[in-house]
């Protein structure tokens, strides 16, 4: 059986109200019809892994959400509304999305592409990570307390974006300051961005 992740959870309960009941529905399909996946959060959004390999992920944004398949540029998909990240396009209510009938064709479809080993032809290369960008400020502020550095040092790389990525997504400088403080604060106790859903 797959496993959900608490993350997940935080993450729609954050999200649009609009988006609410499109990413309830679409992941409670995927547990339905592929109930070997796995949840976690990579890039800051929800993904589901089926036998080691991402599957598909969902993201909601301000006025739109998206879905969809690892291995989507393989099957045949088609959206009802203008192309978006994903493969469903821009979804704005439920009424975007194709019927359900469509979505477990197309995730079944899905399993038997990660069964036989199917690739997307340019993934790999399109997968090379670019070196994590740290602004200036952020670094500063971090050097100035020991401990924190130090825990900031000995992070992962993925660890280290996480951290990044939740200050520079502030638009409000008073937020990016929040933030900051906040992150050294819990660096110094030795603690990552998610530290509070690594025991549940």
């Amino acid at each position: 059986m797959g496993t959900r992740d608490p993350r997940v959870d935080a993450y729609i309960a954050k999200s649009a109200d609009f988006a609410k009941p499109v990413l309830k529905h679409l992941r409670e399909l995927v547990h339905k019809n592929c109930p070997d996946t796995n949840e976690t959060i990579k890039w800051s959004m929800p993904f589901f892994e089926y036998k080691g390999g991402v599957f598909c992920n969902f993201a909601a944004f301000k006025q739109h959400c998206a879905f969809g398949f690892w291995l989507g540029p393989l099957l045949e998909v088609e959206a009802k509304n203008a192309k978006a990240m994903g493969d469903f396009g821009r979804i704005t209510s439920m009424d975007d999305l194709p019927s359900d009938k469509e979505i477990v064709r197309l995730m079944k479809a899905a399993m038997k592409l990660h069964d036989s080993g199917a690739k997307v032809p340019g993934r790999e290369k399109s997968a090379e990570k670019a070196p994590l960008e740290i602004p200036a400020a952020f670094m500063a502020a971090v050097k100035k307390n020991k401990k924190a550095l130090a825990t900031f040092e000995a992070f992962t790389p993925s660890k280290k974006k996480e951290y990044v990525e939740w200050f520079t997504e502030a638009k409000a400088e008073a937020t990016r300051e929040k933030r900051l403080a906040q992150a050294i604060e819990w660096m110094a106790e030795g603690k990552s961005r998610h530290w509070k859903y690594q025991n549940c």
